[in-house]
């Protein structure tokens, strides 16, 4: 099969053999995938991380249990042990031992083929086409927020960061009945959200105020203390971004001012795709680009240009 494989100095796509079904886990043929920033800050050095690229897919089972093969689906990306106390307490996401499908000792989805656990898998509702049923991942990332913080209709959010994962935060938040704004750097971005009614204000107009709860999201290490700046007294600062470098943090306001920290990082899968169905989230606008598998790595230089959102990657 060909794959868009990272050897820790170079990203190029080669031949490589198609990984074989075992028992629990089904073999997929890939048909979308998409380029993630965690994908970009991987080949910066962030995990050490050495394989295929790539977390975010849709694709259809090839060989595994009956009750799944020829399926369009898409998958969760922590494979988990199964057995150990953490995912006995339902944090398989957390499983000490776990791999991670392309981030973390386990090949991802930039590639023809792809083994996933069969517990790992969600079936795409047919109304969903493949170009929104690859944006399950990131969406589920942005729905365990609230799973993790109370927003009830009224709660005052601030979103930083207008790339793929601030403009989903904003729209679940804003689904959810939060008043939300979004901070960025691009307007055609930002204008994403304004046409779905959200406020939305470039980086350069913004005058902090302190916020109830605050969403960083911009992808870089600087994101921090602009976030913590903006929250509030007792007020909740969630945390998104995954970044190689490893930027000073002054821990003092956090403490003076009480500031709850939330790590936010994967989510769940079935209201994403109900989003997704319902149209209740715009994706398509999200996406700059499509590009051939042959052609991967241009496919992260396209992502990583200034004013690219999604860049899809066409793998068969």
């Amino acid at each position: 099969m060909r794959a868009l494989h990272f050897d820790g100095r170079e990203v190029r796509v080669r031949d490589l053999e198609p990984p074989e079904a075992r028992p629990g886990w089904a073999r997929l043929s890939v048909r979308l995938a998409g380029v993630c920033n965690t994908d970009l800050e991987l080949v910066k050095g962030y995990m050490g991380f050495r394989g295929v690229l790539g977390h975010e897919f849709v694709g259809v089972v090839e060989e595994g249990p009956p009750e799944w093969e020829g399926r369009r689906v898409v998958g969760e990306i922590n494979f988990a042990c199964g057995s150990c106390e953490t995912c006995a307490r339902g944090l398989s996401r957390h499983c000490p031992t776990r791999t991670v499908m392309g981030i973390q000792a386990a090949d991802g989805a930039f590639a023809q083929s792809l083994l996933v656990p069969t517990e790992n898998l969600h079936a795409v509702p047919d109304a969903v086409a493949d170009e929104r049923a690859v944006f399950t991942e990131p969406l589920a990332a942005a729905f365990e927020i609230l799973e993790q913080v109370e927003v009830e209709a009224g709660t005052e959010c601030l979103v930083l960061g207008d790339g793929k994962l601030g403009l989903l935060v904003a729209q679940v938040l804003d689904r959810a009945g939060a008043r939300v704004c979004t901070v960025g750097r691009h307007p055609e971005k930002l204008a994403i959200l304004a046409r779905r009614g959200i406020e939305t204000v470039l980086a350069d107009d913004w005058s902090p105020r302190p916020t109830q709860l605050v969403v960083e999201a911009t992808g870089s290490a600087e994101g921090f203390a602009a976030a913590v700046a903006a929250t509030r007294p007792r007020g909740t600062l969630v945390l998104k971004s995954t970044v190689a470098e490893h930027p000073g943090v002054d821990l003092a306001p956090l403490v003076i001012h009480e500031i709850q920290v939330v790590g936010s990082r994967c989510g769940p899968f079935e209201p994403a795709l109900r989003a997704l169905a319902e149209g209740s989230v715009e994706t398509d606008a999200l996406i700059s680009d499509r590009v051939a598998l042959e052609r991967g790595s241009k496919a992260l230089e396209r992502a990583q240009a200034p004013g690219a959102l999604k860049v899809l990657l066409e793998t068969c």
